[in-house]
Order: C-alpha cells, then sequence, then structure tokens
C-alpha cells in the first residue's frame, strides 16, 4: 500500500466532499440573492468604486477584469450550480485531473467574491471556506485514496479554528476566565436564535458549566487531533457535539457548519474503508503536486503561529491575498448589554416626534419586541450582522449607512428586498428616515407569559435625526 494515501478515510473524505459542497451552495446562494443591494452598481459599497482603487495584486478577482450585475449574477449563479452538482458527487465520475479541476472552480469564483466584498465579506468563516475549499482540491475522487498529508492540512485548519479561538477568549475578556460570559452571550450575540431565549434563561451554574466546556474543548481537545485513532476520531466527535450546541443556540452563518465538516474529516467511521476495487497507489503527478502544494501551506502557516504565540493575537485575519493559510477567533470580548438600531420612517409634509412613523422591519435581527428570533444560519444575513454592528459604534456604519437611508428614501426595490418588512412600498417612499438606537433585554418567565414579548427594549439616544433625501450626505 502506498503510503502517500490513507484508504480507511474512504467514507470520511465522502461525507467531507459532499458536506462542504452544500456549504458552498449556501455561500453562493447568499451572494446571488444579496449582491446587488449590497455590492452591486447602485448598491451601498459598490464593487466597480472597489476595484478602481485597490489593485489586482492585493485582491484578485474576476471583477478586476470585468464588472456589471449581470456577470456578477452570472459568476454567483454558476458556483450554486457547481455546488449542486459537486453535492450530488459529478466529481466522482470524472477523471482525477477533471475533478480536481471541478473543486476548482467554486473556490476562484468565491475568492473573486470575497475579495471585493469589504465590509460584507469581512467574516472569519469567508476565509476558512476558502481555505477549506482550497485543500479540498486536492482530496481526489474515486480514483485514489485521499492522501494523508491532505488530511493532515485539514486537522492544522480545524486546530487552528478552536485553539485560536480558545486562546483569544483567555486573553481577551475577564469574563472567560471567571466562567460568566454565557450570562450575557445568547442575549447579547449578533443575531440570537429561536432558542437563544432559553439559553439564556438556563440556571447561572449551567452557564458556568458551558463556558468551562467551552475552554475544555477548544484548548485542550484540539490537541488530540493529532493523535493514533480512536482518539482523534473521539476529539473530533467532541467537537461536532460542541458545534451542534452552538448551532441551537444562536445563528452564526456557516462557521458552526464548516467547523463540523472539518471535523467530519478526522473521523475513522467504521467500514469507511476503501472499497477492493479502489487502486492501492496514487499517480506519480499527483503525488508531486499535493507536496508541494503541503510545503507551500506549511511555509505560508508561519505567521498564523506566530499570531497564536503572541500576546497581542489577532482575531479572523488572512495573511495573503489567496486566503490559503488564515488566523480564526470569535467573541475575544462579549458584550454585557444588547443595543439595536431601529430604523424608521414618516410619510409626513413635517418630521415631527408624534410623526406617524412607521418601523422597517429587518429578517433576522431583532426589531419588533414581540417577534421570537428565527433561524436562518447557516444563510447569512449580511445586512443584520452589519447592523449589530453599527448599533455598537457609529464607526463601524460610516461607510454604507447614508447609502442604505438614501436607498430606503428612494424605494429601492433591491434594498427592500433585503428586509423582512417595509411600512412604505416602493413606489411610495417615505420623505423622512431616522434611527434610533434602543436597549434590548430578553424578557424574564413572567414577562412573557403576561406580554407575549420576548424582548423589551428602552430608548437610548437618536442615532440619525429625521434625514430627507437631499439631507442624507450631509447628516451621515
Amino acid at each position: 500500500m502506498d503510503w502517500f494515501i490513507a484508504p480507511d478515510y474512504w467514507l470520511s473524505r465522502l461525507v467531507f466532499q459532499r458536506a462542504l459542497a452544500g456549504v458552498y451552495l449556501v455561500a453562493f446562494l447568499t451572494a446571488a440573492l444579496q449582491f446587488r443591494a449590497l455590492l452591486g452598481e447602485r448598491g451601498l459599497l459598490p464593487v466597480p468604486r472597489f476595484v478602481a482603487r485597490v489593485p489586482f495584486r492585493r485582491a484578485p478577482s474576476l471583477f478586476h477584469l470585468h464588472y456589471s450585475d449581470r456577470f456578477f449574477a452570472c459568476c454567483a449563479w454558476a458556483g450554486c450550480a457547481v455546488s449542486a452538482a459537486l453535492l450530488a458527487g459529478v466529481d466522482g465520475y470524472l477523471p482525477l485531473g477533471a475533478a480536481m479541476a471541478l473543486w476548482l472552480v467554486p473556490w476562484a469564483l468565491y475568492l473573486s467574491i470575497v475579495n471585493v466584498g469589504q465590509t460584507w465579506y469581512a467574516f472569519g468563516w469567508e476565509s476558512l471556506l476558502l481555505e477549506t475549499g482550497f485543500l479540498a482540491v486536492f482530496l481526489g475522487n474515486d480514483e485514489v485514496a485521499p492522501p494523508v498529508v491532505v488530511l493532515f492540512l485539514l486537522r492544522w485548519i480545524l486546530f487552528r479554528v478552536e485553539f485560536g479561538a480558545g486562546l483569544i477568549k483567555m486573553r481577551g475578556d475577564a469574563c472567560w476566565r471567571n466562567l460568566t460570559c454565557l450570562d450575557y452571550h445568547h442575549e447579547t450575540q449578533p443575531m440570537p436564535g429561536p432558542l437563544s431565549w432559553f439559553f439564556h434563561h438556563l440556571p447561572r451554574p449551567l452557564h458556568r458549566v458551558e463556558t468551562a466546556a467551552n475552554h475544555v474543548t477548544q484548548l485542550a481537545v484540539p490537541v488530540l487531533l493529532f493523535t493514533p485513532q480512536p482518539v482523534a476520531t473521539a476529539a473530533a466527535s467532541l467537537m461536532i457535539l460542541t458545534q451542534l450546541w452552538l448551532v441551537l443556540s444562536g445563528n452564526f452563518s456557516w462557521l458552526n457548519w464548516i467547523t463540523i465538516v472539518l471535523a467530519v474529516s478526522a473521523i475513522r467511521f467504521p467500514g469507511g474503508g476503501a472499497p477492493a476495487s479502489a487502486p492501492d497507489t496514487a499517480p506519480l503527478w499527483f503525488e508531486v503536486l499535493v507536496l508541494a502544494v503541503a510545503a507551500l501551506l506549511l511555509f505560508l502557516s508561519y505567521r498564523p503561529v506566530a499570531n497564536l504565540v503572541s500576546r497581542r493575537q489577532v482575531m479572523n485575519r488572512s495573511f495573503d491575498p489567496l486566503h490559503l493559510v488564515n488566523t480564526y477567533g470569535a467573541f475575544g470580548s462579549v458584550n454585557r448589554v444588547r443595543y439595536e438600531l431601529v430604523v424608521e420612517g414618516t410619510a409626513d409634509a413635517v418630521a415631527r416626534e408624534d410623526s406617524d412613523w412607521r418601523a422597517y422591519e429587518f429578517r433576522g435581527k431583532p426589531g419588533d419586541p414581540r417577534r421570537w428570533p428565527r433561524q436562518f444560519a447557516p444563510y447569512h444575513l449580511r445586512l443584520d450582522w452589519l447592523m449589530w454592528f453599527a448599533a455598537l459604534s457609529p464607526a463601524y456604519a460610516g461607510p454604507w449607512f447614508g447609502a442604505l437611508v438614501e436607498r430606503l428614501l428612494e424605494g429601492d426595490r433591491a434594498t427592500l428586498r433585503l428586509l423582512r418588512r417595509s411600512p412604505f412600498p416602493p413606489d411610495a417612499p417615505p420623505r423622512y428616515i431616522r434611527a434610533r438606537l434602543f436597549h434590548y433585554r430578553f424578557t424574564t418567565w413572567r414577562e412573557l407569559r403576561e406580554t407575549g414579548a420576548c424582548w423589551e427594549r428602552t430608548y437610548v439616544r437618536d442615532f440619525l435625526p429625521p434625514t430627507r433625501l437631499a439631507e442624507t450626505a450631509e447628516r451621515i
């Protein structure tokens, strides 16, 4: 048997590849349905404006060569089509080289989107999908068992995801060290899910157990990924259970799901070895290519490793424009209080406090206190996430919030499609828009029974005073 391959991980590779294709599909679908309002020619942060000032070498993308909304849509929907084909297992019917080329297509397309996505794509899971997707190119298909070195590199990604997140917590907010962060986190996280209210109301001792278990899973268990089986399988399985707990407690896009996909690659399924008809060697050209890529990735790992051991560790940073090796982390600090922006409009000729102000309802972020949070992950509501950051500080909203207000005042249909409900039809937009900052907290059990509301909110201050279309550029 060739030392280069690991036939015992035949089924592991199959599950990994199909699951990764599913994540790709969600990512491209998110891009296809949201890009026009966010990044399009009349978007909040237009791609043409970005590529005009950022050179190709800093952000390699097809859109440096050409951009139009139609071309972007073609790329996003092509990514959906290729991802669906990979999910259906088309790569298993192709020659090895053609299968690798097919896996390279969604990686190249998504890299092109991420590199022009600006703040809408500045999330760690974008780089994580690209780094994982690049390695998937070299996992092979039914013509060869999965290469040992690629399986190792997938574990190396998973180790950095978990261990980096664990270190940033221990070095960051003191509440992680005194085990109190989860007293707040379920309430103040970017986008609560349908069960977050219940997680928040778990007994405080259980929150301490949650936090301690998180430290064990992120700081101790990742080391076991590099031990012999079945210990590595047990470690990966524990990580999957932890991620499923996070899936239930909130909406974190596909972060949890891509982490689960990575963990699957470390599991050796009983009876999941290569079929008897499978080749017991790998082609020489394939071995040379995989080893060369592995050497490159290990070389590029220097800066992420230096970041891990640094006292000034940063989260979610890419060190190369291709996002080949990155650093990860999440929630180095936890908010104690939840703030939300409520955007309202009025058709009145003069904007007064007693005018008929009507609120815009977003799909995922809290708004109406009686509306229960929905489950959206792994689908990513990009505007809703950025609204959470905007509520933390106006600095986060500076590049795009003024354009959002303009589009609402214009009744822009693409922007309105990002929302759950607009109180004004596109052909009769409001005369004024305002934004107010509120403090939100989960209601108690008693308040929930009495009012039916899961949130209680208190006005804090104006974020944007009443603004007309001609005044938008001056006030924001």
